[in-house]
């Protein structure tokens, strides 16, 4: 006798369905999986409202949580070909680059640890800001394309932070670090000529790793720029520092995370990091030289002046 459609139907079902209470156990088990970038996508992508004790992401992962188990509930008897078409995507990700096992855990950490260590921003909105000082000769010293400025970051990414595993998103992020910790760890704060505010390129400082707050600016910005990352600088009243552009708000709790948890620990153990937040909410990481870490506090909360090289 030929089975008819519904015999048919019935039989795949039976197939493919799990025995009790197996069935419950992976529903459950996938339901996390699923979940879990799921939220990490909303979470990146809505509004915080910033409510006590994280309790708004945690509403959030419930409501999603409790989406997804009733949409898995519906769909039980074809759970195995749920888990294989999920498992199938993570390992091409995995495989080709793209958002795999190993995206999957990098972001989730990287969410759950800003959660409980937020960076302290420095939300700072300006009307009008004065002319910046020596514009133009700040401009012609962030010589970034001049080989000399290009060759020392180069030698700086090559010698720090090149076994990290993961993050590769924030590759020119790490790397403009790289210059950083380079600079920080050779720096020599010397005064400008009595009377006179002397200007120094970035190609100059090269040579001693000498200077004042603005010779330090206009060097770690040509370095930033030489690898391809957008610097600026600050304009406090008396005192010149870089920032670096690092992304969003989104990218802000990776970057926290790298910062805290592994490229800076033990600079950065117990403190904070510091940003701004521009108009157009783009996240500005401090740079000073008298910071020990990116991020570092801020030697002085004003600012008069921001020009941007890019």
């Amino acid at each position: 006798m030929i089975p008819t459609i519904p015999q048919k139907l019935k039989q795949l079902r039976d197939r493919f369905s799990l025995p009790k209470p197996w069935d419950t156990v992976v529903i459950f088990l996938l339901n996390i999986l699923i979940a879990i970038p799921i939220f990490i996508i909303a979470h990146q992508n809505l509004i915080d409202p910033e409510w006590w004790i994280e309790s708004d992401r945690i509403l959030l992962f419930l409501i999603i949580l409790i989406i997804i188990q009733l949409i898995l509930r519906v769909l039980k008897t074809v759970i195995i070909i749920c888990i294989f078409i999920y498992l199938i995507a993570l390992t091409w990700g995995t495989a080709f680059d793209g958002y795999g096992f190993y995206a999957v855990f990098e972001d989730y950490r990287s969410m759950v640890y800003s959660m409980a260590e937020d960076p302290n921003p420095q939300d700072i909105i300006i009307s009008k800001l004065l002319p910046f000082p020596n514009k133009s000769k700040i401009l012609d010293a962030v010589d970034f394309d001049n080989p000399r400025v290009r060759n020392f970051a180069l030698m700086a990414t090559t010698k720090h932070f090149t076994n990290v595993k993961g993050f590769k998103k924030y590759r020119q992020v790490i790397q403009c670090f790289a210059a950083f910790t380079e600079v920080r760890n050779r720096w020599n704060y010397v005064n400008d000529p009595k009377g006179k505010e002397y200007i120094a390129y970035a190609s100059e400082s090269l040579q001693h790793f000498s200077g004042d707050c603005d010779d330090h600016a206009i060097l770690m910005s040509a370095l930033v720029r030489a690898i391809g990352g957008t610097p600026r600088i600050i304009h406090t009243g008396g005192h010149l520092y870089p920032e670096m552009l690092i992304g969003k708000k989104s990218d802000l709790e990776s970057i926290n995370y790298l910062i805290k948890e592994v490229l800076f620990k033990r600079e950065s153990q117990g403190k904070e990091v510091h940003y701004h937040i521009d108009e157009r909410g783009q996240i500005w990481l401090n740079l000073d030289y008298t910071a020990k870490y990116p991020g570092g506090p801020f030697m002085s909360e004003e600012i008069l002046g921001a020009l941007t090289l890019n």
